[in-house]
């Protein structure tokens, strides 16, 4: 970290030209009037029922937007930064129709909060309300930057209490260590909602939290004085530019008025102390400044306060003459489209050839996919070393093929690794990121904000934006791994829409299934049943192009007596019950693999249940809550008719897998339990 302290000042009251000057006052004049105004469009029920009043911050917003550049910067804004997205180039309609979400808002259609300014023209990023989450996709993006020698600065701005979130800490440590060209923006009002800044940290200014790190420059700013603001922004992006390192801008700023308004500021802060806010307004004092120095006439400042005014009407019309979002698109824009395979539209294939595992056809696709698309990446933690490849050595060899520019390693830090995976994305529709998203999938609970986030990105900004992610995650127990090395977690996070979910078995299905997901748009959370990563039992031929489509599940024993459904570790447990069925009870089993869970493919569960009238659901994850629930609720209510037997279902004990063998058998599914149900159903 270097402390810098500013000699020469490229602006200020007298040197500053006139044509500048009147441009600024103009921005700040009209956002504070959108500032002001916004309340109001709630108190008419007209919408705006977030807003975050900016007033106390003008000076360091002006400077983020007057020193960006479009063609070359990026801004990831959050939702106090409304004279930030202005001073960038967003007009005050555009404001106005985010505010009210309408249709024809830029920042998201209406489908995000007001107050969450964006423009994908502009380089402007819809971000999320889970304040400070962004300074990842910021990370991520400057990497972006670095990797493709693209000139220009990641902006990434933000209140100083969401300093607070251990993510913040992840990203500049982060773009910290990797040398990435982002500037964090600190704007400090000493509050976070209602909580002082010394209920949160234990530095008075939060920017020297991060002192002790290396390849970090920090800046410091009045916030509320324009040219202090404008000559340190300029100075912190040259410094970036030229050491292509990143900075941190700290801005002391005021808040005049409550967080937002659903907050009363009077509840919490003295009458001293919001007479001093008001006193010291930066835009009071910019005017005063103007007149003082003689720079423009009391008229002329009248003037532009006119046209500012009549600009804020005209605006207002034209956003109430604009329609409302239509309700048969929510629908739109929550998965993108996927890769389609012409040569293997079902996913099924007649290749004979040497049989591999699944570790070798997860390992030969992504080195294939590699060689297809040099714009593809992957790191995680353990993934690059020379005689390892992550805890199962599923990459192995790719550094060395690849090189360390595709192919690293990320640090402990599972919200990073995805974090910054959506922000290198937002560089390029070309690039296919694949992460490892944790060691174990019982480690990607840090990574939960990020995985919403990323999920709702492409529905939140109305199609504008797509992650182009495909998270791998070693997943399932029967290893003896105990609470921590045996979860199964698709039950969770087949609750958030925005992700498809694959859990393959053999290894065709994985090869194909992996394929697919690197080669399509938006995310695919791929589970991959780490127990069968050896398994001779799941081993296949593969040809060199499979591809499985999403959604389509795969016959894997044809029967007529019973159907059991099914998918990861449990598929070759039901194809070892069926053979026992016909063997000793010459039962007919059929075994459907749906391999996909997002999109499912209802079509082949009902087909398989209208032709055996029996379903016997079965999975790893735990009985309760499991996602086998809602495969037996599909079928009760599309296929109850054909029925000729309860939906039975086999899964876990809701418990933790426990650490003994013992215990792990008494908990997960096994062979004998699932031929025990599948007996019972095919007897009632």
């Amino acid at each position: 970290m270097q402390y810098v302290r500013r000699n020469d000042k490229k602006f200020g009251i007298k040197q500053t030209p006139k044509e500048v000057l009147q441009k600024w006052f103009y921005l700040m004049t009209l956002g504070r009037a959108i500032d002001e105004k916004a309340p109001d469009y709630l108190k008419q029920s007209l919408g705006w029922s977030y807003h975050a009043p900016y007033a106390g911050h003008d000076g360091i917003q002006l400077a983020i937007g007057q020193i960006y550049d479009k063609k070359t910067d990026h801004i990831f804004p959050y939702y106090r930064d409304m004279l930030t997205v202005i001073s960038a180039g967003m007009t005050s309609e555009e404001i106005i129709l985010n505010g009210i979400s309408k249709a024809t808002d830029p920042s998201s259609g209406g489908r995000h909060m007001s107050n969450h300014f964006a423009k994908a023209d502009l380089n402007i990023h819809n971000t999320s309300s889970c304040t400070g989450n962004h300074t990842q996709h910021a990370a991520g993006l400057g990497r972006a930057f670095k990797k493709y020698n693209h000139p220009g600065v990641v902006i990434s701005s933000q209140g100083e209490s969401s300093v607070s979130e251990g993510y913040v800490y992840e990203a500049i440590n982060g773009a910290s260590n990797e040398k990435l060209p982002v500037i964090f923006v600190f704007q400090d009002n000493g509050y976070g909602i209602s909580v002082p800044k010394e209920d949160q940290t234990a530095n008075r200014k939060v920017a020297n939290n991060f002192s002790g790190f290396k390849n970090l420059k920090i800046f410091h700013c009045n916030g509320k004085d324009v040219f202090d603001s404008m000559n340190t922004m300029f100075e912190a992006k040259e410094w970036v530019v030229k050491n292509q390192m990143p900075a941190i801008v700290q801005a002391n700023c005021v808040r005049i008025h409550s967080h937002s308004n659903s907050d009363r500021h009077e509840l919490y802060r003295a009458k001293g102390e919001l007479e001093y806010v008001l006193n010291a307004d930066p835009l009071a004092k910019f005017r005063s400044m103007l007149i003082r120095y003689n720079r423009f006439t009391e008229e002329e400042l009248q003037k532009i306060e006119s046209d500012v005014k009549a600009e804020v009407k005209e605006a207002h019309r034209k956003a109430m003459a604009a329609p409302d979002p239509d309700p048969g698109s929510i629908n739109d824009f929550v998965l993108p489209d996927a890769n389609v395979s012409n040569k293997y539209p079902e996913g099924v294939h007649d290749f004979q050839g040497e049989p591999k595992k699944l570790i070798e056809a997860i390992n030969e696709t992504l080195k294939a996919e590699f060689r297809h698309n040099p714009d593809t990446y992957i790191w995680g933690q353990d993934v690059a070393h020379k005689d390892k490849g992550g805890i199962f050595n599923v990459t192995k060899g790719m550094q060395q093929e690849f090189g360390k520019e595709r192919v690293f390693n990320g640090p402990i830090a599972e919200d990073f690794i995805l974090g910054t995976a959506n922000g290198m994305s937002r560089f390029s529709d070309k690039i296919r990121l694949v992460v490892e998203g944790a060691e174990f999938a019982d480690y990607f609970w840090p990574a939960m904000e990020q995985y919403v986030d990323s999920a709702h990105d492409y529905w939140r900004s109305n199609g504008r934006f797509v992650p182009n992610i495909t998270i791998r995650l070693a997943s399932g127990g029967y290893i003896g791994g105990g609470l921590y090395h045996s979860q199964t977690i698709e039950s969770a996070l087949a609750t958030i829409p925005g992700v498809r979910i694959v859990y393959p078995s053999f290894a065709d299905d994985a090869a194909g299934l992996l394929r697919t997901s690197i080669r399509s748009k938006g995310m695919t959370l791929f589970l991959e049943p780490k127990a069968l990563y050896n398994s001779t039992k799941t081993a296949t031929s593969i040809p060199d192009d499979f591809e499985v489509p999403f959604g389509k599940a795969r016959i894997r024993r044809l029967g007529t007596d019973i159907s059991m459904i099914t998918y990861g570790n449990t598929t070759p447990m039901c194809l070892e019950v069926a053979e026992r069925l016909q063997t000793e009870k010459g039962i007919s089993a059929e075994v459907l693999d749906i391999r996909s869970l997002i999109p499912l493919d209802r079509k082949a569960i009902l087909a398989t249940v209208k032709k055996t009238g029996k379903a016997l659901v079965v999975h790893e994850d735990k009985l309760f809550a499991g996602f086998g629930g809602e495969i037996a609720s599909i079928i009760a209510e599309e296929a109850f008719e054909y029925l000729d037997g309860p939906v039975k279902r086999v899964g876990a004990t809701f418990t933790p897998v426990g650490f003994n063998r013992i215990l792990e058998a008494a908990i997960l599914p096994n062979v004998d339990k699932i031929f025990a149900a599948a007996l019972e159903l095919a007897e009632y």
